[in-house]
C-alpha cells in the first residue's frame, strides 16, 4: 500500500482554506448583488420621476399656501421617503405634484396617477382592502367646529341643527353612526372639500362642521378665527393617519418602514412635528397643538430594535 503523501495533510488544510475563501467571497457577491426593482422603484428608476398626491387645504398637513408647491407636515415626511427612494433606485428622483381630494385620493393611488398620497387620510380597514399604508403618523379624531356663541357644545345639542362634512372622509360614516345609535335628528350634508365645508359654517350656512380636530384648528388658525370660531365636544372617531401607496409593493413598504425607523432614532419626527403644530407657519398662523401621548409612543416604537 502507497504510502501518504508527507504534504498531504497540509495540502487539504490548503485546500479547505482556498475552498472556504471561494464560498465566502461567492456569499460575499451574492450579498452585495443589486437587488432586481420592482413596482414604484422600478417605475421611479426608468423615469427619474414620483408622482406625490397633494391637498390643497389640509392645513397643517398638505396645503398651497403661496406659490405653486404644497407645504406641510405630510409633505415633509413624503419628500423624505422621496429622497430615499433616490438613493435606492441611484439616481436624483423630481416630483410631480398632483392635487387629489378627499373622493379622488384612493382611486388615485390605484390607477397610478400617484405614487404617495400625502394628506391627511386615515388608515382604516375599508381602505386597507384597496391601498397600503405607511406606518402611523398623526392621530386625530372627529369633532365641531361652531361658532363662538352657538349653543351647540358636544354631538347631543345637534338635534335639528345642520352639520356639513367633506365628501369622501371617515367623518361622515361617524356622524351618521352617532345620529343613528342616540337617536339625533340631525340634517347632514356634503360639501366637495374641506375649504367648502369651512366657509359653509364660517358664513353661518349651516351650524357646524365635522372633521378631524386638527385640520378643524389648523383652519381657525389659517383664517384668524379664533375669536369666531371654536372647536367643541367629544371625540366622534378614533383617526390614524397615514400615507397612502399601492397595494402589494413590498419593495416600497420596506423602504418606507426603514425611514420611519430611522426617522425615529434620529428624532426627526418630533422636530418636524415641532415646525408644522407648535412653531409659526410659513403662512404666518401659529396652531399650537402638542403631540398627543399616543403619538410619542407611536414614534417611539418605530424606532425599536426586535429582541
Amino acid at each position: 500500500m502507497p504510502g501518504k503523501w508527507p504534504g498531504a495533510k497540509r495540502f487539504s488544510r490548503f485546500a479547505l482554506s482556498i475552498l472556504l475563501g471561494v464560498l465566502a467571497s461567492g456569499a460575499a457577491h451574492a450579498q452585495t448583488e443589486p437587488v432586481e426593482l420592482v413596482g414604484t422603484l422600478q417605475h421611479a428608476q426608468a423615469t427619474g420621476q414620483v408622482a406625490i398626491g397633494y391637498r390643497s387645504s389640509s392645513i397643517p398637513f398638505s396645503y398651497v399656501a403661496t406659490g405653486a408647491t404644497p407645504i406641510g407636515y405630510s409633505i415633509d415626511l413624503c419628500t423624505a421617503i422621496v429622497d430615499a427612494m433616490a438613493e435606492e433606485v441611484g439616481r436624483a428622483l423630481s416630483i410631480t405634484w398632483v392635487p387629489v381630494t378627499s373622493e379622488s385620493r384612493t382611486s388615485a393611488i390605484q390607477s397610478g396617477s400617484v405614487d404617495l398620497e400625502c394628506g391627511s387620510t386615515t388608515n382604516n380597514a375599508e381602505r386597507r382592502a384597496v391601498v397600503a399604508f405607511s406606518p402611523i403618523i398623526f392621530v386625530s379624531g372627529t369633532r365641531l367646529m361652531v361658532k363662538r356663541n352657538s349653543p351647540i357644545k358636544s354631538f347631543r345639542d345637534l338635534a335639528g341643527k345642520t352639520v356639513v362634512v367633506t365628501a369622501g372622509t371617515t367623518n361622515e360614516a361617524a356622524l351618521r353612526k352617532v345620529a343613528a345609535k342616540f337617536g339625533i335628528a340631525m340634517n347632514i350634508v356634503v360639501a366637495p372639500d374641506h375649504a367648502e365645508s369651512y366657509a359653509m359654517v364660517e358664513t353661518g350656512k349651516v351650524d357646524a362642521f365635522a372633521t378631524d380636530e386638527a385640520l378643524l384648528y389648523g383652519f381657525i388658525a389659517k383664517n384668524n378665527a379664533h375669536a369666531e370660531l371654536d372647536v367643541v365636544g367629544e371625540f366622534l372617531s378614533y383617526e390614524p393617519y397615514g400615507i397612502m401607496f399601492r397595494k402589494g409593493d413590498d419593495q416600497l413598504k420596506a423602504l418606507i418602514d426603514k425611514v420611519f425607523a430611522q426617522m425615529a432614532e434620529a428624532d426627526d419626527f418630533s422636530h418636524i412635528y415641532d415646525r408644522w403644530f407648535m412653531q409659526r407657519l410659513p403662512s404666518g398662523e401659529h396652531i399650537n397643538l402638542p403631540m398627543s401621548p399616543q403619538l410619542v409612543d407611536l414614534f417611539a416604537s418605530y424606532g425599536s430594535k426586535p429582541e
